[in-house]
């Protein structure tokens, strides 16, 4: 076989297996609950692997060895950050809201959960956590999409907007059959083809180099200051601004439902611990290796890419490093990261505009007529966020950087305040989610040189909206007091 058919081979191979699973999780999804939480019956295996694999989605294998090639030793903190955050999210959220939503059999979804701790009746703070949803979905999804098309426009030679649309129609075909289930266990494949991908990867970049040091001389000889953690790419110092905003990405975890509705769907408490060591050690591996290739495409790709081919420093590596067999494996690990975060980012936007959004306005609603509604909502989703992916010069790390910022914002601080501070009103919950989702919104457009403007939106949106929640708070209850 020619080495071209082999790498088609590869990916027909997986993305057949991706559809199987997708039918067989149809046969499984009879009702709302089956098909948003997969009737809570997760393994630990299979929500560590798919919470993490929903997480870091195709910019662990696109966008962070893209910035590791540009930035060099800079990119480290990210790495950190995230594993950080990672942690936390594990120990700090994940028992506590497990816990707090399996008292609630009819809480399916993070703004219900919301509403179950802070509404007032009226579901105004369901339908508006759905919405906010819905929005920033809207710019992640597309993310995975822009993805999908870089990686078929560089591998086949196809089209870039024929192929984002290749991406979407198998995403949408298994994800509209299967629900939860069909996305969890094929994240749960498509997370160990990324840890295995990207650890194979990187181990032949260093073996081929001769280790560590040899990688280092190499990033050295391009350009010193590469190995440098406290030094940009272009001599200036890294400074105190921008090292937080590095590692201030670490702070999105708290908020971002895809990840958090894994928590939810774990079968039982008790298997938490075993699910957080499996998923700590993925995240683990998978940053570091991810780190090791954008560095390792410095010292081994002759021409140097330009910024906006640096996200493609994974996929020219591999001709470079092995056989085409392996290599289409790999390159499916790059699909497998991008469906593993579009198809759960789907199905939680989905979620909420059926069962957050359109349930909450009817009193009864048949449960066959509901999982007809999500599935619809996956159809219309998939085409918005198709259409925003269609403009070519849009970079991953960009759509997931400004995603994951208005997640984290919005719903971080009041996810983890929820589950520690039990009498916060429903005001405080309104405030802090707007100011949360404004002040991302705003922070890039405010028209300043100064530093500290500089910082990533993420950081300044999580403060503002912490500070919002416990200042209601305060004052709401002091009105009520004096009243």
């Amino acid at each position: 076989m020619s080495e071209s058919s082999l790498i088609y081979f590869a990916f027909s191979c997986y993305l057949f297996l991706m559809l199987v699973i997708g039918l067989l999780a149809w046969k499984r999804t009879g009702n709302m609950a089956d098909y948003i939480l997969g009737g809570r019956t997760l393994g630990r295996w299979t929500t560590a692997i798919s919470a993490g694999a929903s997480d870091m989605s195709g910019w662990l294998l696109l966008g962070l060895p893209g910035y590791a090639y540009l930035a060099g030793m800079e990119a480290i903190w990210i790495a950190i950050g995230l594993f950080i955050g990672t942690a936390c999210n594990w120990y700090l959220v994940a028992p506590r809201l497990r816990l707090a939503t399996d008292k609630q059999s009819d809480v399916l979804t993070i703004p219900a959960y919301l509403e179950q701790c802070f509404g007032d009746g009226s579901r105004r703070l369901q339908i508006l956590s759905a919405i906010i949803i819905l929005l920033f979905y809207f710019f992640y999804t597309s993310s995975g999409l822009v993805a999908g098309g870089k990686l078929f426009e560089t591998v086949f030679s196809v089209p870039y907007h024929w192929a984002v649309a290749i991406g979407a129609v198998t995403i949408l075909l298994y994800t509209t059959l299967g629900g939860f289930l069909a996305v969890s266990w094929t994240d749960l494949i498509q997370g160990l083809l990324m840890a295995l991908a990207l650890s194979y990867v990187a181990l032949s970049a260093l073996f081929m180099l001769g280790g560590s040091e040899t990688l280092l001389d190499s990033m050295q000889a391009f350009n010193f200051e590469l190995t440098d953690a406290f030094t940009q790419a272009s001599g200036e110092a890294l400074g105190l601004i921008g090292i937080i905003s590095l590692l201030g990405w670490g702070l999105g975890y708290f908020g971002q439902p895809h990840i958090l509705v894994r928590f939810m769907a774990i079968h039982s408490p008790t298997a938490l611990p075993a699910a957080r060591n499996i998923a700590l050690v993925w995240t683990a591996i998978g940053l570091s290796a991810a780190v090791i290739i954008g560095f390792s495409g410095i010292a081994l790709l002759g021409e140097p890419l330009s910024s906006s081919e640096s996200e493609t420093v994974f996929i020219r590596l591999l001709p470079v490093l092995m056989h085409p067999l392996p290599a289409g494996i790999c390159l499916a690990a790059i699909l497998a990261a991008i469906m593993s975060t579009a198809d759960s980012q789907l199905l939680v936007a989905s979620s909420s505009l059926a069962e957050d959004i359109y349930r909450s306005s009817k009193q009864d609603v048949d449960e066959k007529a509901m999982v007809k509604l999500g599935r619809f909502a996956v159809i219309v989703l998939t085409l918005l966020a198709t259409l925003l992916a269609m403009q070519p010069d849009n970079k991953v790390l960009d759509l997931v950087a400004y995603a994951w910022a208005g997640f984290g914002a919005t719903f971080g601080p009041l996810i983890l305040l929820s589950l520690y501070w039990r009498d916060l009103s429903f005001h405080a919950a309104i405030s802090g989610m707007l100011t949360g989702a404004l002040t991302v919104l705003l922070w890039n457009a405010i028209p300043t040189e100064l530093a500290l403007f500089q910082v990533y939106e993420l950081v300044p949106g999580f403060i503002a909206s912490t500070i919002a929640i416990v200042l209601s708070h305060k004052l709401r209850a002091s009105t009520v007091t004096n009243a």
